[in-house]
């Protein structure tokens, strides 16, 4: 017999990455005239998809399939036979949520990008991405950011400023001025109860806190602690009673018979109702003026939460309470569903299957700073609120033994809402203005939750829109809405000025501890601390 002479190192190359590389060549060879057929089935703009690697007609294939797929099944939940609207938008909720667990760029096997950098790594990467997974898995959470990144009260949450009083539920953190004199209208800030604080004081270039003190504003904040098993019996009366609370409390420290309020998102809710009992027990004047951040109080449009908010998702949140509380874990990944693809499978892709480091970003550390909820209020929250709409019914709900009705709260408010804004969507947000009864200015940005409430004017980022016109719907304001660059802080501030702007020596109780209430820590406090 004669031997078959020994392959050649081109035919089979002795390095993995050569070798890799050559298969690939030798299949692109076959498929390239296949691939360059349906090319335009994908969508450029997926970010999911881009690069070089996915260029290749093997992989170029697998993008494509997977786009003619994905579309074919949205299509068919578009068609579902269910009159239902809401039926409608959890089927296609689900199916997007399923499609988007299913792109190639979330396997090992089907990412070239993965592919590519394990054979390059000898397989480290792979390793490192199977670290960052068990981490995350006994952590019981995605790990969005560097955890060793940022440290509270050091290079996050930085606003010099005191705790000057608490209760169970909150802590009230009163900021330094830096200004010899200030508005004499104090602005008390609530900020989320389901969230830290600091998403309004990250870093100093980003907070508004921060941003506000510079503007000559005496600001206080409202802390809330995280829930444990003490705070089983919390409910919605306790959140409205706390509001009201703080607003004496400040009220009293400084002489004043009124302050200005925010209320970002589901604060914004309570602020609402809040407003509503002050006005019924005749006390309406103690708030001089309330601005709502991406608040809801009409649900009727509240977006793709709604699809969480049926008697057997309400159910299977009981089952997960413990102790009269919800870990914050579990209200994470709800969040995190909502954006998938940004929030979930870019970690997947990058961190697990490229083994990426994580980057220092403080946004995304905030966001994995969860809090946990009184069980019990989350229900009657999620029941009351989101699933029966009782807000808006005059006299259907009530707090601290007092009916609420929306369409008494004459409070001048100032409202704003994200263009992009996924958790409370503009259309949900402009409803408000079919309830309160007072003067509103309604502002649009650029961006959305949160990008489009911390936009500090120095970024000149995104946008914002203001129409002064009596427009009836949002599609009408947009289209007869001016557009201005930047930051809508300014606007904000400026139109807070017309609500008071006599101005006071920064001295005395405008100093956190130098009033009647001594300072019982530093910000930002212990609560925010508290897991």
């Amino acid at each position: 017999m004669t031997k078959e002479p020994p392959k050649t190192e081109q035919e089979y190359p002795a390095d993995p990455v050569a070798a890799y590389h050559h298969a690939l060549d030798a299949w692109g060879q076959v498929l390239a005239p296949l691939a360059a057929i349906n090319r335009d089935k994908v969508n450029p703009k997926d970010k999911r998809f881009q690069g070089a690697d996915w260029e290749h007609p093997l992989f170029d294939l697998m993008r494509q399939g997977y786009s003619v797929m994905a579309e074919h099944l949205m299509s068919l939940a578009d068609a579902a036979p269910t009159a239902d609207g809401h039926e409608k938008a959890k089927l296609t909720f689900a199916m997007r949520t399923l499609v988007e667990a299913m792109s190639p760029s979330n396997s090992p096997f089907t990412n070239p990008v993965a592919l590519r950098k394990a054979v390059e790594t000898n397989g480290a990467s792979i390793m490192t991405g199977m670290q960052h997974l068990m981490s995350d898995l006994q952590r019981g959470q995605l790990t969005h950011t560097d955890p060793g990144a940022f440290r509270l009260g050091e290079n996050i949450a930085v606003t010099p400023g005191k705790v000057v009083f608490q209760t169970r539920l909150f802590q009230l953190i009163q900021y330094t001025p830096t200004t010899p004199d200030v508005l004499k209208t104090p602005l008390l800030i609530f900020p989320p109860w389901i969230n830290r604080f600091y998403i309004l004081d990250l870093t100093a270039e980003k907070s508004f806190i921060k941003w506000c003190v510079d503007q000559g504003v005496t600001v206080f904040v409202i802390s809330w602690k995280s829930a444990d098993k003490s705070m089983g019996d919390v409910v919605w009366d306790d959140y409205i009673a706390a509001q009201i609370d703080a607003i004496d409390t400040v009220r009293t420290l400084l002489d004043v018979p009124a302050v200005h309020t925010i209320g970002y998102c589901v604060a914004g809710t309570t602020l609402a109702a809040t407003l509503a009992v002050l006005a019924a027990k005749g006390e309406a004047e103690k708030v001089a003026s309330a601005t709502f951040f991406t608040a809801q109080v009409d649900f009727t449009r509240a977006g793709d939460l709604l699809n969480f908010i049926d008697d057997a998702q309400v159910k299977m949140v009981e089952n997960l309470a413990s102790d009269g509380y919800l870990d914050g874990r579990y209200l994470a990944a709800t969040f995190n569903l909502l954006r998938g693809n940004d929030l979930i499978w870019s970690t997947v892709s990058k961190n697990y299957l490229l083994g990426e480091s994580y980057p220092a970003f403080d946004l995304l550390h905030w966001n994995g700073d969860v809090t946990n909820l009184p069980a019990t209020w989350h229900r009657s929250y999620l029941c009351d609120l989101y699933r029966d709409n009782k807000l808006v019914q005059p006299g259907v709900m009530s707090a601290l033994g007092v009916p609420i009705d929306l369409t008494r709260v004459k409070t001048p408010a100032y409202v704003q809402a994200g263009r992009e804004d996924h958790i409370a969507p503009a259309e949900s947000v402009w409803k408000v203005r079919e309830h309160f009864t007072g003067p509103l200015t309604f502002l649009l940005a650029g961006s959305g939750h949160i990008a489009g409430v911390v936009n500090p004017p120095a970024a000149m980022k995104y946008q914002y829109w203001t129409n002064d016109a009596p427009v009836d719907t949002l599609d009408a304001f947009i289209a007869g809405a001016t557009e201005t660059k930047g930051s809508w802080w300014p606007h904000w501030i400026n139109w807070l000025r017309t609500h008071g702007n006599e101005a006071v020596p920064a001295k005395a109780a405008r100093l956190p501890g130098e009033g009647s209430l001594p300072a019982l820590e530093d910000a930002p406090g212990s609560y925010v601390k508290t897991r």
